[in-house]
């Protein structure tokens, strides 16, 4: 197989999940999408880490359509798969970037995605859960009040709340929060993450350092 393939054009629900990405270092610096990661490989601006019988190897985008082949004869449940033309790719978990030697940010990113993973996509007024289509975000001490957009003042609520809430402080509309907002010391994004098992492997390289890695926008 030639490293000068093209990426196959298959649209897959695989492309949309999520790899780890490691500087030259082996420090995690960020989460990006498989579709991402792929079209790296494809480039040779990045390789595969791979768990191997409790440690890790690392492949090029050829051996590791070579590894998929091997992999693809005893399919794990935790394993995602891309169909390409004539062949099946397994979704990497780990990629890391050669030339890479950004570090790991040192704060935490405040933004849409954040808050609602914090609050476990729960409306903190109903305590009910929502797809992130269906939340907004909200002021409890409301803008028009000099309310900051801050980690301590931001909460995730359903359109119904939002709106019955209006532009009053809670106790104003009897309405009571779920949990009092706080700034997270870790990524809420990350955390979800590793409790999944597909993401396994991103443990050895995720530690109390790195609890601040982000999901790219």
């Amino acid at each position: 197989m030639s490293s000068a393939a093209i990426l196959p054009p298959p649209v897959s629900s695989a492309l949309e999940l999520s790899v780890l990405v490691l500087n030259r270092s082996f420090a995690a610096v960020h989460v990006t999408s498989v579709r991402r990661a792929l079209a790296l490989l494809y480039r040779n601006l990045a390789e595969v880490v791979h768990a191997e019988q409790g440690s890790f190897a690392a492949y090029s985008i050829d051996s590791w359509q070579e590894l998929s082949a091997l992999e693809a004869l005893e399919p794990s449940p935790d394993q995602d798969w891309i169909k390409a033309v004539g062949y099946d790719l397994q979704a990497p978990r780990v990629i890391r970037l050669p030339r890479c030697d950004s570090r790991p940010r040192h704060s935490m990113r405040f933004n849409r995605r954040n808050v609602f993973a914090r609050d476990a996509n729960r409306c903190q007024y109903c305590g009910q859960r929502f797809p992130m289509g269906e939340l907004s975000l909200d002021h409890v001490i409301p803008k028009s009040r000099g309310g900051p957009t801050t980690w301590e003042n931001i909460v995730c609520a359903c359109v119904r709340c939002n709106v019955r809430k209006g532009g009053r402080t809670p106790a104003e509309a009897r309405m009571h929060l779920v949990c009092k907002p706080t700034q997270p010391k870790r990524s809420p994004l990350l955390a979800l993450k590793l409790h999944n098992p597909k993401y396994a492997s991103w443990k050895t390289f995720v530690d109390r350092s790195y609890w601040l890695v982000d999901l790219e926008d």
